[in-house]
């Protein structure tokens, strides 16, 4: 009986917070999803981690350039560990007659800000998303692109860098080789 009320009582007194995503309007898909403090992750490459939501598939891997796909199309992932190490801010050109454009800025920091370009190229819309020193790029048809947005910021908003492995990589004697001949049998 003891268990019994303390678990009734355990289950009172935590609680969840759903937050629903309006995916009809892309400025609230941005804000809700930079807003919140997301600390998972489920991809670690060099120097970086970040969180691939459901329904997002990793498919391969260059350097710090990495391919994801979802519903169809493919989500193109640069990590800019160099401007990270630098503190130096990643900038996207403006475009002329967007489809939609807005620069990203918040008060919690020089990282948070980013900026997100979406044009239309041959009847479908290429969507370009900087934000955390990361880059996003996606061609989509127009019925994905609040899709595409909120699975890109999820990923954009859970990169996280490990200084330390970046300065490694970065660092031109930590990799020159260090190669001495042995020979274990004489004639």
């Amino acid at each position: 009986m003891k268990k019994i009320f303390i678990f009734i009582l355990l289950l009172i007194l935590t609680g969840c917070t759903v937050v629903r995503i309006d995916t009809t309007n892309i400025d609230t898909i941005i804000d809700v999803v930079l807003t919140k403090e997301n600390k998972l992750f489920n991809r670690v490459g060099k120097g970086y981690k970040y969180y691939v939501p459901k329904g997002v598939m990793y498919v391969d891997t260059n350097e710090l350039n990495e391919v994801l796909y979802s519903n169809g199309n493919y989500y193109y992932l640069y990590i800019d560990a160099i401007s990270y190490y630098n503190k130096k801010e990643m900038t996207l050109d403006e475009v002329k007659n967007p489809y939609y454009s807005r620069v990203i800025s918040t008060e919690d920091g020089f990282k948070s800000n980013g900026m997100i370009n979406i044009t239309k190229k041959n009847g479908k819309y290429l969507i370009e998303f900087v934000y955390n020193y990361a880059k996003i790029e996606a061609l989509v048809d127009k019925e994905d692109i609040n899709y595409t947005i909120m699975n890109s910021a999820y990923i954009l908003s859970t990169v996280k860098y490990n200084y330390d492995i970046i300065e490694l990589m970065l660092n031109d004697d930590y990799f020159s080789s260090r190669e001495e001949r042995y020979e274990l049998f004489d004639k």
